[in-house]
């Protein structure tokens, strides 16, 4: 039961995220709703797809299990090892400076670390499931990017280096957070016990 619920999550939120690479597709929604409505609709889905995405992968992890693989305990050591530039990424997103520009596209490029991470450390369907299809979005959105005319979403300033050095602390910073408070705390497992 959590296993399909989980997948329809996953359907609705990164299904959400597909649309807004399919242009005339959403150009179409927004002129028919409006940009408010749009954006509300889509924040509601995607945000439905979250819960049950976090319900469906809890409820297999205490009821379903399946093993399909044991990681050895080195690719665990690895998959915490680029946790910290998959967050370092992700903050340069919105910290803009040169790993920004460098990258293009440094969230996708987070969200690809993180999941590969995971994917290294979690042998069971779910994980394999829930994880692989994250990676899979993100490698699709990459590539959907660079057949794009537009940017998509508003211009954000980039700075120089001293944006760099911000995102990277408080890069560490989140990932510290991240390891020792959120994961064992919200997902119930230790980062090596993961």
């Amino acid at each position: 039961m959590g296993l399909l619920v989980m997948i329809l999550g996953l359907v609705l939120f990164l299904g959400v995220h597909v649309l807004t690479s399919l242009r005339d597709l959403r150009a179409g929604l927004v002129k028919a709703m409006g940009e408010g409505g749009y954006k509300i609709v889509y924040s509601l889905v995607a945000i439905a797809g979250f819960v049950l995405i976090i319900w469906g992968y809890g409820h297999y992890r205490s009821t379903g299990w399946i093993d399909v693989w044991t990681p050895p305990t080195a690719l665990k050591h690895i998959a915490v090892a680029l946790m910290l530039p998959a967050v370092i990424l992700v903050v340069a997103s919105y910290i803009r400076g040169r790993i920004y520009t460098t990258l293009k596209h440094p969230m996708l490029a987070g969200v690809k670390l993180w999941a590969a991470a995971h994917l290294l450390a979690n042998g069971d369907l779910g994980s394999i499931i829930l994880f692989g299809s994250f990676l899979a979005w993100a490698v699709y959105d990459r590539i959907s990017l660079k057949r794009r005319a537009d940017a998509g979403a508003p211009p954000i300033p980039v700075g120089g280096p001293t944006n760099d050095l911000i995102a990277i602390a408080v890069g560490v910073i989140a990932y510290l957070a991240l390891a020792f408070a959120f994961h064992p705390v919200v997902i119930g497992v230790p980062v090596m016990g993961a």
